[in-house]
């Protein structure tokens, strides 16, 4: 029994990892990670550990989605992931680009337009790396049909986005910048620092939030303008943090997590940033943050 634990306590990670890039909330991640130990301390004796425990995960979630997608066709406002701090490992190695990308914001917003099959393989191919041999044999499906499904999902979720910034000190640069400009006050700057087609999204979960996305330099700078007149006033404290593998911006009201920026940024300038104001959102970076 205890070797069964510490095997499974091995794979934890990437298990979370899978089941949060599959469902977008870190909450129902953490659910089926359990339920998936529970499965695993009443089996036999298992040849391939991380075979089984990958395939016993993914279905959960697989059961999962399609209640997930009601819920979030009635969400009130824009949708975005349950923001995870990932400087600790919380989500399994973040080592490179691809791995990064695959649990940002802008990414997992994207995988939403995916079937839950096409999902699966998507995130089992890119950022698992496995060949389509496994990742049939955990969909229960043929290797032909494997391959069918990804390139699906590549041509639905397509490139609207640019290319992942993959020099994180960049990133984290700007973010530094924009943070400073904003709460300077420094519009010269803060406009500097925009895209010309840059967009912003809130997820209040029908809280005070815009409740469309904002776009263009002019009308973003003037929102982000006034989020910030609002928040300095009540002398919020920001700090910055790596969150679903990218530098973001933490808002705090004493010890109170109440928002967290993503930011996106593609040649030098940023091009989206993604606010989630939404407290049961917040409630799991908050807990991460306490430890």
């Amino acid at each position: 029994m205890e070797a069964a634990v510490e095997t499974f306590l091995e794979q934890r990670p990437r298990l979370l990892g899978l089941a949060y890039r599959m469902l977008g909330s870190a909450a129902e991640a953490e659910d089926v990670v359990q339920d998936a130990y529970l499965r695993w301390s009443r089996s036999g004796p298992v040849e391939v550990p991380a075979a089984w425990l990958t395939t016993v995960v993914t279905h959960l979630c697989l059961n999962r989605l399609a209640s997930a997608r009601n819920r979030r066709e009635r969400y009130v406002g824009p949708w975005l992931p349950e923001p995870v701090l990932t400087g600790g490992g919380a989500l399994g190695p973040l080592e490179t680009a691809e791995q990064r990308e695959s649990v940002s914001m802008g990414v997992l917003v994207l995988l939403e337009r995916l079937t839950p099959a096409e999902r699966a393989v998507l995130i089992l191919r890119e950022a698992f790396g496995h060949p389509h041999r496994e990742i049939a044999r955990v969909l229960g499906i043929d290797e032909a049909h494997s391959r069918q499904l990804h390139r699906r999902a590549r041509a639905r979720v397509g490139e609207p986005r640019r290319r992942y910034e993959a020099d994180r000190e960049h990133h984290r640069r700007v973010v530094e910048r924009f943070l400073a400009a904003a709460g300077d006050g420094d519009v010269a700057a803060l406009e500097r620092l925009l895209a010309d087609d840059v967009t912003v999204w809130a997820d209040g979960g029908g809280g005070r939030a815009a409740r469309r996305p904002v776009e263009g330099r002019d009308r973003v700078a003037r929102y982000l303008r006034g989020m910030w007149s609002r928040v300095e006033a009540a002398r919020a404290r920001f700090e910055t943090a790596e969150v679903n593998g990218e530098t973001a911006v933490l808002v705090w009201h004493g010890s109170a997590l109440t928002a967290v920026l993503a930011v996106e940024v593609s040649g030098g300038r940023i091009d989206a940033v993604r606010f989630v104001l939404n407290p049961d959102k917040l409630a799991y970076a908050a807990a991460q943050a306490a430890m």
